[in-house]
């Protein structure tokens, strides 16, 4: 429920502002990178909810030198929308948890190079581990 909210009310203009920024890095040879990095952020922060990113083992020297062209170029523009857009969310109650996330974007709009999309756990549920509705009751 929290990612079609988020669809509606912000992610698409986050989405647009990561293709526009990828299809700009293609233009050029040396840029085709950074523009799959931003595609690929794209599509995470249409639905940030119930997925995270980690650093990939495999990243090395040259991820860390394209975080740093990335920051200059566009890293930086991206992460003040994500910013701007939190400080916007977390003037309702309601949308706290919009802003939070919003925020945790920031980090990797400045830095995406050397990171991986993947799926969060589901939260354990109320009642523990392995234990039923009906053994709790």
């Amino acid at each position: 429920m929290l990612n079609l909210v988020w669809l509606v009310l912000h992610g698409w203009v986050l989405a647009v502002a990561y293709l526009v920024a990828g299809a700009l890095a293609c233009l050029t040879v040396v840029g085709i990178p950074f523009g799959i990095a931003a595609f690929r952020l794209a599509f995470f922060v249409v639905l940030p909810f119930g997925r995270t990113t980690v650093r990939d083992p495999g990243a090395g020297l040259a991820s860390a030198l394209g975080n740093l062209v990335w920051f200059v170029v566009a890293g930086w523009w991206l992460a003040l929308v994500h910013v701007l857009a939190g400080i916007a969310f977390c003037l309702t109650v309601i949308g706290i948890p919009f802003g939070v996330a919003s925020f945790k974007l920031a980090a990797v709009g400045l830095f995406p190079l050397g990171k991986r999309v993947v799926e969060t756990a589901a939260p354990p549920s109320w009642f523990g581990a392995g234990t039923s509705v009906s053994a709790a009751r």
